[in-house]
């Protein structure tokens, strides 16, 4: 883009400040390293901007300790920028008492009631739903709903999902996607991820 123009203007009827603002839906799939942490760097941004901002991790342990949590809650509790919500799958999800017997697939199911729910209110303007590729690729989750959910979604919120494996459908429909591609990594030659650069 020279100067910053698009190189199409499409014919949709909006002027350009409505095409500015509309809300994106994000997929950051592929098999290379970065999927969520470009996402947590758009919650970064989102957090200057001042908006609440809930994160939904599926897929990784409540146990889990990422690094990108502590940052952002840390910001989130500071009353400089937005707010930010961090929900991990097995904690928190809704009303429902956590129990052991619950499985994974229903984790991930709850964890996308939630997230409708909170769509419906328009409780954020900004939603990471990291690894939400995952239970989508493994059918945990219906890909046709969740795409009329988030096309009908209210409001200006944005969404970003990471994960490998995004279904096809949903890199159609969504409005950026980035495929992470792997070139080299530490891992191929044997070395196990390490603190400050996988969390």
């Amino acid at each position: 883009m020279p100067k910053g123009q698009p190189t199409a203007v499409p014919e949709d009827g909006l002027t350009t400040r409505q095409r500015r603002n509309r809300p994106l839906v994000c997929v950051h799939t592929g098999i290379g390293k970065g999927k969520s942490t470009a996402a947590f760097g758009m919650a970064l941004r989102a957090w200057n901007q001042g908006w609440p901002i809930g994160v939904f991790q599926f897929v990784k342990s409540a146990k889990w300790k990422v690094g990108e949590e502590n940052a952002l809650r840390v910001l989130g509790a500071s009353g400089e920028g937005g707010t930010v919500d961090w929900h991990k799958m097995g904690e928190g999800w809704s009303w429902i008492q956590r129990d052991a017997d619950v499985s994974n697939e229903e984790k991930a199911r709850e964890g996308w009631e939630q997230v409708k729910r909170d769509l419906a209110a328009e409780t954020y303007k900004l939603y990471v739903l990291d690894e939400f590729a995952y239970p989508l690729h493994w059918g945990w989750v219906d890909v046709d709903e969740v795409i009329a959910v988030l096309r009908d979604r209210p409001g200006t919120q944005h969404v970003v999902i990471t994960g490998r494996n995004a279904p096809e459908k949903l890199v159609e429909f969504a409005d950026l996607v980035t495929d992470m591609t792997k070139v080299k990594h530490p891992m191929d030659a044997g070395q196990k991820g390490q603190r400050g650069i996988e969390w």
